[in-house]
């Protein structure tokens, strides 16, 4: 009767499986930053200013910490809701990205 004892919220994902949604993630998250990278590169070619050095640095580091931010929102929570977690990262890090070039675009030179 009342002497039942709570039944446990399920045991959780399996390890190997979180570090597969893991590692999956990080390298879409590192494709960004590689693109970033490469963009900063070619923008310095042309010269920049303060501000676009400013500008796309944080092109480079968005995607970094939207990864950091999402791993720590969804490592307690089930594998499929880790999983949401970092696609939604995801898309806040391609939209920053498509802004990121629009800007870019509208950079003067040094």
């Amino acid at each position: 009767m009342s002497d039942s004892q709570p039944t446990p919220v399920s045991a959780g994902s399996p390890r190997w499986l979180v570090g597969l949604v893991i590692g999956l993630a990080g390298l879409v998250y590192a494709y960004a930053l590689w693109n970033a990278v490469a963009h900063l590169i070619n923008m310095a070619r042309t010269g920049l200013t303060g501000t676009g050095w400013i500008t796309l640095l944080f092109g480079v580091l968005f995607p970094a910490l939207v990864f950091v931010f999402a791993y720590l929102i969804g490592r307690r929570r089930r594998v499929g809701e880790l999983t949401l977690t970092f696609l939604a990262g995801l898309g806040i890090v391609a939209v920053f990205w498509l802004n990121l070039i629009a800007l870019s675009l509208t950079l003067p030179s040094a």
